[in-house]
């Protein structure tokens, strides 16, 4: 099996949230078989910024589940959308 890299875009719940907070939680709670490769900060508007987050799975099913689930349910994420998957040669 390959490995896939998984581009996800974190949007708060609004400009007042700790992103450093989230940052944390993220890095500190990625889920078996899931390997963090990147993290960035990305303006959107009116103060509002998104987190860019890049992770690295195996080709298989589940692929970026468990990730989506882990980041949904943390404290002031308001949504997720995948912006990219790839698989890694």
């Amino acid at each position: 099996m390959g490995e896939v890299l998984t581009t996800m875009k974190i949007m708060p719940d609004s400009p007042d949230v700790d992103l450093e907070a989230i940052k944390a939680t993220i890095e500190s709670s990625m889920p078996e078989g899931a390997e963090l490769h990147d993290m960035k900060e990305e303006p959107i508007a009116f103060g509002l910024v998104a987190i860019i987050l890049s992770f690295i799975t195996e080709d298989g099913e589940g692929g970026s589940g468990p990730v989506e689930e882990m980041v949904s349910a943390i404290d002031g994420v308001a949504s997720i959308e995948i912006t990219g998957v790839g698989r890694l040669m």
